[in-house]
This record gives structure tokens, C-alpha cells and sequence, in this order.
């Protein structure tokens, strides 16, 4: 298991929380809070664009 470093969690409106963390080769990852051992992985670039569409409304319902 690689060794991620995690941000605080983020809730959007409901209490749904997630959090988004980072390993040393770049990579990634994204896990429901307080459920951090299993993630979703995938470069960098990949997580930040789901933000973006997260962000302005386009999948609200992830969240």
C-alpha cells in the first residue's frame, strides 16, 4: 500500500465527506472520510478535472 499523505476532509452539502490525498510518484487518490484504505486512484491531472466538474454542478450527485 503506497504511502498517501491525505488533506482534510471535504463535505459538501448533506455530510457527504471525501478525501483527497497524494504519494510521492504523483499519483492521486480519492476515499469517502473516515473510509480512507479503500480509494479511487488516478493521476493528478484526472482527479483535479472530476473537481472541476464536481465543482461547477455537473456531478453534484457524487457527492
Amino acid at each position: 500500500m503506497p504511502e498517501i499523505i491525505w488533506e482534510e476532509p471535504f463535505c459538501g452539502e448533506g455530510n457527504n465527506c471525501f478525501r483527497i490525498g497524494t504519494d510521492a510518484d504523483g499519483n492521486a487518490y480519492i476515499a469517502v472520510a473516515g473510509q480512507e484504505d479503500t480509494y479511487l486512484t488516478d493521476t493528478a491531472a484526472a482527479l483535479r478535472n472530476l473537481i472541476r466538474e464536481i465543482k461547477a454542478g455537473k456531478a453534484d450527485h457524487l457527492l
